[in-house]
């Protein structure tokens, strides 16, 4: 399941390309976090399902942060390297990440709810293991209670999970992540189409 599954994600993002970013309407919420982590001064920063590098990435660059972006997608590592100069950009699956070393911290905006709900935890759980000084932690989910839904998005076919608010904490906290900021927005998450995402700001225990 695991890897037919990033395979899966792979095509989706493929075909996608640079739709994402001139279809993806609102991005306020992301660039605040973004802003928040940058004010926290981490030194080195796994952006997790970086896709095309905007905005995170480049905004994490910009403030001078060392930026490693990993995803399933090549053509969106390709954006991310004309968009977001000076990462290191990684094409793998999600779950790969025992070989990077460590970090401050982390960020999964949007990158969580491609993977299965059982992949989810010890994905947390390993990632909580490679963090150092603060280990911090942003993700973004989208707003339900479902496992790998079928979707349409952008047009293109793919399936997602999510999860209600307060498992979202738990799943965290059993990964031996604190919650210190979880917000709901309301964002236009592509023409026409409004959702409900979680924005949650962690520190690993």
């Amino acid at each position: 399941m695991g890897t037919e599954k990033a395979a899966e994600d792979a095509v989706a993002f493929d075909l996608i390309g640079r739709r994402y970013d001139d279809s993806f309407v609102e991005r306020d919420a992301q660039l605040t976090e973004g802003a928040w982590l940058v004010d926290q001064r981490p030194a080195r920063v796994l952006d997790l399902g970086c896709g095309s590098g905007l905005p995170t990435a480049k905004q994490l660059l910009d403030a001078g942060i060392e930026v490693v972006g990993t995803d399933e997608s090549a053509v969106m590592l390709d954006l991310a390297r004309e968009q977001a100069p000076g990462g290191t950009y990684l094409h793998r699956d999600l779950r790969q990440i025992d070989d990077l070393g460590e970090f401050d911290a982390a960020v999964a905006f949007f990158s969580l709810l491609m993977l299965p709900k059982a992949d989810i935890p010890p994905l947390l759980r390993q990632l909580r293991g490679q963090l150092r000084g603060p280990k911090l932690l942003l993700v973004s989910m989208v707003l339900g209670d479902f496992d790998l839904l079928p979707i349409s998005f952008l047009g293109v076919p793919t399936r997602v999970s999510a999860y209600p608010p307060d498992e979202l904490r738990g799943v965290l906290t059993d990964a031996g992540f604190d919650q210190f900021e979880l917000r709901e927005v309301s964002a236009e998450a592509e023409p026409n189409r409004i959702e409900v995402q979680l924005y949650l700001r962690a520190r690993a225990s």
